[in-house]
């Protein structure tokens, strides 16, 4: 039958559209595989293996200077915390992401800023004392070591636009000689973590592999291989002829109702006593999630009901509230003799619409309270903003002041910060927020000065001492609003003031028989605490599978609401290293962000494989899981 001329057009512009988005897709992975190309080899140029970790700060910096990257000692310590012990590559990666390389516009907007003369060049007793004295200080002899280099100085002054194409050249230098490196070695490039098929020169490259939970110690791994008859890179890990063993769970769940749940209404709990408190989970730029971590007393045994919540603070019209989808969960660990030795005792399985909760019994004692969110739906999006908020303007009079829209958003900063909801801000509760925005606390001299100048009421900040406290900084940088546009960012806030990169929370105590007493004592990232509690609940209430032809690996999958967790057990003596299919999984979200990858376990231990959400919770979704051991 012949086609008319409208058919014919319409298969050639959807062959044409097809196309197109077939070229796109192809250029994403190619930028993507040379991109992780460099991560390996500026990896391989320090440490032996893609499967050894990093193991100290000295390592970490010298990974990143090999990938082109200068650290300073603030951008080291962002990522190596007291509670870091070692970082694997998929770590390193993930650092890369978010630790751009200075271009020489960026270098030279810097030294311009100055250069107030504009003559090209700074004195060097004016850079001594620049770099000796404020910011991330340098020794004499680190600035004398930098003076010294005739390329780019002359007469007791520095040409910085030469000594920007110095910097420039030695970072390109540090990458080169990492890739060549890589290139020449062909023992590296077979290496099982990250390896590659030989193909054409052009497609010899290594794809991502999954994003890691940052203060667990794992790595990841793939094993790229082209289809028979296909040349191509495979933009994915492929587990069809590398694998000996599987587990294969499938899990359909019906559209959210909510009405499934044994949690009694905080009503039938008129009589008992109650405590509150507010916290929030914040999205760090590698994408790690930090949260306050609380601590209950109990004053004697007693019926109890722990609840959490998304914290529904005062909508701003026009602005969505995506935290409010964000799943929360507190696990409840008791203290024993010491802090380090926690006892997993439950976490809140019981819900009822958006809260969580738990209700049983306690004896008396401090416990542990550590919130925890999956990460399915606290995670990093690209913004798209059409109008950034204007922050401040300056009246008719000439006085700076606050716009309506800062306003609010202060407001909703302020119910967030304000932990025990007393409308008030304590040192403490101010304190947490400082943390939070310049990595610093306020001490008591500083709090007494804020009290001289700043409305407060016994000795707590009111809303309109924060608001003012806000316009002050605005003024002291005479209506530049960088230093506002920190803080809020910091927070969560887009520049569009809508809060996208957190969530607040509010947490309930209800004890029958005590007044019980809950306090925040640090907002910090999850500790290895609760990442034991997490795999260990999955396990106590989860459905264990052995793996058919490896009875040493053992696969656990919980299911509960709206979350299911996979957590894998590896009882043998050697590591192992575990592909991970969800292709046929529909309305899914995984807090790994792909639908295959790899990780590794390491002899007698168990980790988290990933959380699965509901893409849409209004419709059924199907979790289809294949865990399956690479030879």
């Amino acid at each position: 039958m012949a086609s008319s001329p409208e058919s014919d057009t319409s298969l050639s512009v959807q062959k044409a559209t097809r196309s197109e988005s077939s070229q796109a897709k192809k250029s994403q992975h190619a930028e993507e595989a040379i991109f992780y190309m460099n991560c390996r080899a500026a990896y391989l140029a320090v440490l032996k293996s893609s499967l050894e970790n990093i193991k100290s700060k000295e390592q970490l910096s010298l990974v990143l200077q090999q990938a082109g990257r200068n650290p300073s000692q603030k951008t080291v310590n962002k990522y190596w915390t007291s509670q870091t012990t070692t970082l694997n590559f998929d770590d390193f990666c993930t650092i890369l992401k978010q630790e751009k390389p200075a271009t020489k516009t960026e270098l030279l907007e810097a030294f311009r800023k100055l250069d107030t003369d504009n003559t090209g060049c700074i004195l060097h007793d004016e850079l001594y004392q620049v770099l000796t004295m404020r910011g991330e200080r340098m020794s004499r002899d680190e600035v004398s070591s930098i003076l010294k280099q005739a390329d780019f100085n002359c007469s007791g002054k520095l040409d910085y636009n030469k000594f920007c194409d110095f910097y420039m050249a030695t970072s390109e230098q540090c990458c080169k000689t990492a890739r060549e490196k890589l290139e020449v070695d062909s023992r590296l490039r077979q290496q099982q973590f990250g390896s590659q098929t030989e193909t054409s020169s052009s497609e010899r490259i290594t794809l991502p592999v999954s994003k890691p939970s940052p203060r667990i110690s794992r790595k990841t791994d793939h094993k790229v291989a082209p289809a028979k008859g296909d040349s191509r890179t495979p933009s994915r890990p492929s587990s069809a002829q590398t694998c000996k063993a599987t587990v294969s769970t499938t899990i359909t769940m019906g559209a959210s109702s909510h009405r499934n749940t044994k949690l009694i209404e905080p009503d039938a709990m008129k009589e008992w006593q109650w405590a509150q408190s507010k916290g929030c989970f914040y999205l760090e730029e590698d994408g790690e999630i930090i949260s306050h971590k609380y601590k209950l007393h109990l004053s004697q045994r007693s019926a109890v009901c722990i609840t959490i919540k998304p914290l529904n603070i005062r909508k701003v019209e026009g602005k969505s509230c995506p935290w409010l989808s964000v799943d929360t969960a507190l696990y409840i660990l008791k203290e024993n003799e010491t802090q380090e030795n926690l006892q997993l005792v439950s976490f809140t399985e019981q819900q009822n619409k958006e809260m969580f909760g738990w209700k049983g019994e306690l004896g008396s004692g401090v416990y542990w309270l550590l919130p925890f969110t999956t990460g399915c739906r606290l995670k990093k999006v690209k913004p798209h903003i059409t109008r950034e908020a204007k922050l401040v303007y300056r009246g008719e009079d000439g006085d700076l002041a606050l716009t309506k829209e800062f306003r609010a958003a202060l407001l909703d900063i302020f119910e967030t910060i304000d932990l025990d909801g007393n409308g008030l801000l304590s040192l403490e509760e101010y304190n947490f927020f400082e943390l939070r925005t310049s990595g610093e606390k306020c001490d008591e001299e500083a709090w007494a000065v804020c009290k001289e100048n700043f409305d407060m009421k016994k000795n707590e900040l009111t809303r309109q001492g924060f608001m003012d406290l806000n316009l002050m900084e605005a003024n002291d940088r005479e209506g530049d609003p960088s230093d506002l546009w920190v803080t809020l960012l910091s927070l969560g806030y887009n520049k569009a003031l809508e809060m996208t990169e957190a969530c607040p929370f509010v947490i309930d105590v209800y004890a029958e028989k005590c007044k019980p007493r809950i306090k925040a004592m640090y907002l910090e990232a999850g500790s290895w605490q609760l990442n034991k509690a997490v795999c260990k609940s999955v396990v106590n209430k989860g459905e264990a599978k052995v793996m058919d032809g490896c009875e040493n690996i053992i696969i656990y999958t919980y299911k509960a609401g709206r979350r299911i967790t996979s957590v894998i057990e590896n009882k043998s003596e050697n590591k192992v290293i575990i592909h991970v299919n969800n292709e046929q999984s529909k309305n899914c979200l995984s807090s790994r962000g792909l639908t295959v990858f790899a990780v590794e376990v390491a002899p007698k231990s168990m980790m988290v494989s990933q959380h699965v959400m509901p893409l849409n919770e209004q419709e059924e979704w199907l979790c289809n899981c294949v865990h399956s051991l690479v030879r």
